[in-house]
């Protein structure tokens, strides 16, 4: 049996708990997504927030600072927040491309040292950074080695480096001043721990994203098509490929279940560059083609978004006293209602941590959001 395109709609929103919040531990609701997209502070609580039934930001705060959640660059080589135990997988799995992205750069190549010269510093940056460091703390211990190119070689290094952002306080547990800090025990960066990586963590996408394909995970993840075909072969039978409405072949865990077709989606009002977004290759699933431009503007912002009956109908943004709806099409009055009571109480959870959340993104609203409907909602 071909499933159908609301079937992998449904899959995905059922996976990632946006069918029905969970009663769960924060740390537990992480894995079971897979990984959260954490670039911006906020994001990993109005993820979970989405997801968590009775979520309290206290309980992500404490899993932050007990580093039962940690956050750290890994996939598409920006911020994610992963369960603890999943991280050195990952980085084995992505360090490569986190690397390559670096030390090929015209930024690093420019100071004429080579890859050695940055991964030798590995073994003493872990040592440094047995406690929280700022950025300016660790960029002024690698000048004793690399002079006028310190702020280079930290640039790389931070980013493939096996190293955690440290909570720093601010109503979101991070804020702009970064703090850096090495894993318990940091990971080998080895090839078998690599190839053994991607195959964890493309059964982490599959069972937080799928059915999906290989193009999917790619996309996700930004590794390479040899390297994403290599996993799915040594995978076996782990993975079975499954019947769906395009071309490109899909893949899933044996016996992982699809919901019906009929099942209702509720209305969820989801993150800037929530995960479920970045997921799949092919636009559609989740994010309707005709909405992608209004919502990822030129420079990679993903705005936050309304889901209406599963799929992106608009965009949210905080203002004084509650958050401002825009619809992208006519919503009927269910859907404004649904909408409004998920915005009352995302409004009250702001109000006791930021009621201005993604404030300096505003000015994408000041060049125009070019909406149907919208609707004010006061916390």
């Amino acid at each position: 049996m071909s499933l159908t395109a609301r079937q992998l709609l449904l899959s995905t929103l059922d996976r990632q708990l946006l069918l029905e919040r969970r009663r769960l531990d924060v740390a537990e609701a992480v894995r079971r997504v897979c990984a959260i997209q954490a670039q911006t502070p906020a994001s990993p609580y109005l993820a979970l927030w989405n997801r968590v039934r009775d979520f309290a930001p206290e309980d992500l705060d404490a899993a932050f600072a007990d580093r039962r959640i940690v956050k750290a660059s890994l996939m598409r080589i920006t911020l994610h927040a992963v369960h603890a135990e999943d991280y050195a997988s990952y980085h084995a799995a992505m360090v490569s491309t986190l690397r390559a992205s670096r030390l090929y750069d015209r930024r690093f190549t420019a100071t004429e040292l080579t890859h050695a010269d940055a991964d030798d510093l590995l073994p003493e940056l872990a040592g440094f950074l047995a406690r929280p460091r700022t950025g300016a703390e660790v960029e002024a211990e690698v000048t004793g080695r690399f002079g006028e190119h310190a702020h280079r070689v930290w640039w790389a290094l931070r980013t493939y480096a096996p190293i955690h952002h440290a909570p720093t306080g601010g109503p979101w547990s991070f804020t702009q001043r970064n703090a850096y800090l090495a894993p318990p025990t940091a990971p080998r960066a080895v090839p078998q721990d690599a190839a053994a990586g991607v195959r964890r963590l493309l059964l982490a996408h599959l069972r937080a994203f799928g059915p999906a394909s290989a193009q999917d995970f790619a996309r996700f993840t930004l590794l390479g098509r040899a390297v994403v075909t290599q996993a799915l072969h040594e995978l076996g039978d782990q993975v079975v490929r499954v019947a769906g409405p395009g071309r490109a072949a899909l893949f899933d865990l044996p016996g992982a279940a699809v919901p019906a077709e009929d099942t209702p989606a509720p209305p969820r009002l989801l993150p800037m560059w929530d995960s479920t977004l970045l997921a799949h290759a092919v636009p559609g699933r989740v994010m309707p083609q005709e909405y992608r431009p209004l919502v990822v503007r030129r420079n990679g912002d993903m705005l936050p978004c309304l889901l209406v009956d599963g799929q992106v109908a608009g965009v949210w943004r905080a203002v004084d006293g509650g958050l401002e709806m825009t619809a992208f099409r006519p919503l009927g009055k269910a859907a404004w209602q649904g909408l409004t009571e998920e915005a009352e109480k995302l409004s009250t959870l702001l109000a006791d941590r930021d009621p201005a959340v993604y404030g300096r993104y505003r000015h994408w609203w000041e060049k125009g959001i070019p909406g149907v409907e919208t609707t004010i909602v006061k916390g």
